[in-house]
């Protein structure tokens, strides 16, 4: 029965349907099983044990989608419909994962994805369900390649299969990455602002986000939008910073032919480019007091005007706002509308720094590594080692420079292992944090082996010791009474790698 004939007389199929051995199969499973894509129907046996398998794991409330080679949905289980809408599995099958998923959670190249084409499996990954017009999800996700071996009950088409759950069933926060409208997140302190925006979603209340330059703000921003009921509108980013502040005016609310010298033509404003959707209004406190006040009369009245019009448009736009700047010192200083602050802020979120939030930095490191190499056809693991060295450095430029550092070290590796000498100088020699410094004091409170070695000594004590570990860091420092960092630290004093 070809694909079309099945999709055009599922009103039909009756509640339970009687396969060719006489068993019978509920309705849902006919419905979403009864093609694949357009190569043809399942078999009974694949039909019938996805109906047990179903079944099963939604005792436990789980569900889940089975995944043909190329990565569209054979199999997606009724219990999706809990989680984005009643009616929305059925749809699911012959469509792309990435629909459901994100581009930038299974998309090519991404970590996940990379995984399964490697043959292995992922636990614990979180990521936001949205399908076409469904309710947004937060779920837990776990996805592996399916093994048939020898038996014939499962389709050969299927390849890997995806369990879901819903997020909140694991507790308050996870000690997992979280993987929002192309964010990472893993610290509970970021995991409260996405779950902030998860609130958020049938909201279109102005938001102000505070942060350092380079914590992600502009993600947080697009997270907001993409999880709101303007979604399907457009996201319109203006930089308040770098427009001079003549062109500012024109900027937002454009202007017509002729109103300033230059003016050659009419130009739609960015509260025009945004009707409908979200207006992203980042570094809002380096904004000009005169087009503060001109922002203040918009958000107040709704209306604006195009320079050198007198007519009224309307501000069809939802207002987000960013900057960097000390708020409490900018209201001081005069430097920020008092009234203008309290129109924005009406839904107030900080981004901590990422040396608050360092459980954010491994996860960040190795979706930024795989983005970076997927584009030139590498491939690239971080050692521990230098995971380590990530770890410990300060990031006063965050998550900004956390991406231009992989760029480096994708530009200067040599080897398919990122060691520690593959980083920028800066994070290689850094002063010691807090946690380096106890440790430190650590290793000084007990004799070191080493103290009194002369250093060529010192260099073939110390080769001798790793290669009788194997060149294993924990065991070789044990070995010598030193503590991980110092051994590493005299490792690099000495120019002492494997791969010398």
């Amino acid at each position: 029965m070809p694909p079309s004939f099945i999709r055009r007389r599922r009103d039909e199929i009756p509640e339970r349907w009687q396969n060719r051995r006489g068993v019978f199969v509920e309705k849902h499973i006919v419905e979403q099983q009864c093609y694949l894509a357009g190569d043809g129907p399942l078999s009974d046996e694949t039909q019938i044990a996805l109906q047990g398998v179903t079944r099963v794991l939604a005792s436990v409330g789980r569900a889940f989608v089975c995944l043909d080679a190329s990565f569209h949905i054979v199999h997606a289980s009724y219990l999706l419909d809990d989680l984005i809408g009643s009616g929305m599995a059925r749809t699911l099958a012959g469509r792309s994962i990435e629909e459901l998923l994100g581009v930038n959670l299974i998309g090519p190249g991404t970590p996940l994805r990379q995984a399964l084409l490697e043959g292995k499996r992922r636990e614990g990954w979180r990521a936001m369900l949205q399908f076409d017009e469904g309710v947004q999800r937060l779920v837990s996700i776990t996805a592996a390649p399916i093994l048939h071996g020898d038996s014939t009950v499962c389709d050969p088409r299927m390849t890997y299969v995806i369990l879901l759950r819903p997020a909140e069933a694991e507790g308050a926060y996870s000690t997992t990455a979280t993987f929002i409208s192309n964010a990472i997140v893993c610290s509970p302190a970021m995991q409260r602002i996405f779950r902030m925006v998860e609130a958020l979603q049938h909201s279109e209340a102005p938001v102000l986000i505070t942060g350092e330059s380079g914590v992600g703000k502009e993600v947080v921003a697009r997270a907001i939008h993409e999880n709101s009921p303007r979604s399907h509108g457009p996201f319109v980013a203006v930089n308040c910073s770098a427009v001079p502040a003549d062109l500012l005016e024109s900027e937002l609310f454009g202007h017509i032919c002729g109103a300033f010298t230059g003016a050659v033509r009419d130009r739609v404003g960015r509260f025009e480019l945004a009707s409908g959707g979200t207006l992203f209004l980042d570094e809002i406190g380096e904004m000009p007091l005169v087009q503060q006040a001109k922002l203040l009369r918009v958000l107040q009245g709704g209306q604006y005007e195009r320079v050198g019009e007198s007519v009224a448009r309307t501000a069809n736009v939802r207002i987000v706002a960013a900057t960097n700047v000390d708020i409490r010192i900018a209201l001081q200083q005069g430097k920020l509308r008092e009234d203008l602050y309290y129109r924005l802020c009406v839904v107030p979120i900080e981004v901590p720094p990422l040396r608050q939030r360092r459980e954010d930095i491994p996860p960040l490191a190795e979706y930024l590594l795989n983005r970076i190499t997927t584009q030139h056809g590498l491939v690239r693991r971080i050692s521990p080692q230098a995971m380590r060295l990530l770890l410990d450095y300060p990031w006063p430029g965050n998550v900004r420079e956390l991406s231009n550092a992989m760029e480096y070290t994708v530009a200067v590796a040599k080897r398919e292992t990122i060691l520690p000498e593959d980083l920028p100088e800066e994070i290689r020699s850094s002063p010691p944090t807090g946690r380096q410094i106890a440790i430190e004091r650590e290793a000084r409170s007990s004799p070191d082996p080493l103290s009194s070695v002369p250093p060529s000594s010192e260099s073939e004590q110390l080769l001798a010791a790793l290669e009788a570990h194997h060149w294993n860091r924990s065991e070789t420092a044990r070995a010598l009474g030193l503590s991980r960092s110092t051994l590493w630290r005299r490792m690099r004093e000495l120019h002492l790698s494997e791969h010398r």
